[in-house]
């Protein structure tokens, strides 16, 4: 599973892990594949720093990467206690009727919620890049377009190669033009945020439209014969998530969560605005269909949405109110049925990919 980017990167295979968890991201470097932590969650840089620390010893010396949340335009002078006044108090209350509906506990006098969006506010993405950029990192993955030109120009100072997430071949497009190295094409089954085009057709439309920019391919991807027939359609690589949640190694901190994961079919997903204010992917729960619900006030926009839900999310999580408790998934979790090991699911990958190119070397041997 070795491609031309893959080989330009040191990745054994073309299999672009990203993950919230350090422990996935190191496994997954080394199995073979290119692990990308996720830096939304760090809040705070010292705390980046201790699991970019982390991974440097456990990755075995394969290569990795990061992906942060930066919009490439910002409004200047906007602070976060500026953005929280501005959310209503009718949605306020909402959220209050809902929590108190379950029996939701409230979070400990003085505890602080453990989920927080300041990682898509700019200025905290650019003090993680301040941190980042003293690691070896390989690539840089930013998920909200391309990232400002600046942050473009210092990544490649630093010979680390910039990928940016595309929903259709106009989005790509622009990422081509701003500069960006690699685009991963994310189609609509994909979890978190997503667009609305499928990437069996995104897939090869992105390839046409950014040629010669290698293209990765997201989005409902979870077996070996997937990634063959993402190749096959022009990407020189895949961009995996959803499939590492259930991993050994991943950390959710609810055994309820996982449990909803591995029971869950592929028609158990929703794309809802109920989490961040953009529409993602995710399990669909009592919390989503509240939210999508013609009776409701209706999500808010980004970022005042997430900032909205943050405490609520937290006390869903920490209590593992099940009606309530969902996370950013894909629709591949209907063949997420059983906890592995990373390496288990790379050996796994690699044999249906085997099996794929089998299969179609015996057709083409027929038609000749």
């Amino acid at each position: 599973m070795q491609t031309e980017l893959s080989r330009r990167l040191g990745a054994e295979h073309a299999v672009f892990g990203f993950t919230p968890f350090p422990a996935v991201a190191a496994a997954i470097s080394r199995a073979g594949g290119f692990g990308v932590l996720g830096a939304v969650r760090y809040g705070a840089p010292d705390e980046l720093a201790r699991d970019l620390d982390w991974m440097q010893d456990h990755t075995g010396g394969g290569p990795y990467g990061l992906d942060v949340v930066m919009p490439a335009k910002k409004v200047e002078g906007v602070s976060e206690a500026d953005v929280e006044a501005m959310i209503p108090e009718a949605h306020r209350q909402y959220v209050g009727d809902v929590l108190a509906k379950h029996g939701v506990p409230e979070l400990a006098e003085g505890e602080a919620s453990g989920w927080r969006i300041t990682g898509w506010m700019e200025q905290v993405a650019r003090s993680q890049l301040d941190v980042a950029f003293d690691y070896p990192i390989r690539l840089l993955a930013n998920a909200l377009g391309s990232p400002p030109a600046d942050v473009i120009a210092r990544a490649h100072a630093h010979g680390i190669l910039v990928a940016a997430l595309a929903g259709s071949a106009k989005h790509a497009r622009r990422h081509a033009d701003a500069g960006i190295d690699i685009v991963v094409a994310q189609g609509y089954e994909a979890g978190g945020h997503t667009g609305e085009i499928a990437s069996m057709v995104l897939t090869p439309e992105v390839v046409r439209a950014v040629d010669p920019l290698p293209v990765l391919a997201a989005g409902g991807i979870g077996s070996g014969e997937q990634i063959a027939a993402g190749l096959a359609l022009g990407a020189q690589g895949v961009w995996l998530g959803s499939v590492w949640l259930t991993t050994e190694e991943a950390d959710l901190h609810s055994r309820a969560l996982t449990r909803k994961l591995l029971a869950a079919g592929s028609g158990d997903t929703v794309r809802s605005r109920a989490l961040t204010g953009k529409p993602a992917r995710q399990l669909r729960t009592e919390w989503t269909d509240a939210w999508d619900d013609p009776a409701g006030p209706g999500p808010l926009p980004m970022p005042l949405q997430g900032l909205l839900v943050a405490e609520a999310v937290s006390r869903i999580q920490k209590y593992e109110v099940e009606p309530l408790l969902g996370t950013p998934v894909g629709q591949i979790v209907g063949s997420m049925n059983s906890e592995r090991s990373v390496q288990a699911v790379f050996d796994d990958l690699t044999r249906g990919f085997e099996r794929a190119v089998d299969r179609i070397n015996r057709i083409a041997r027929r038609a000749v």
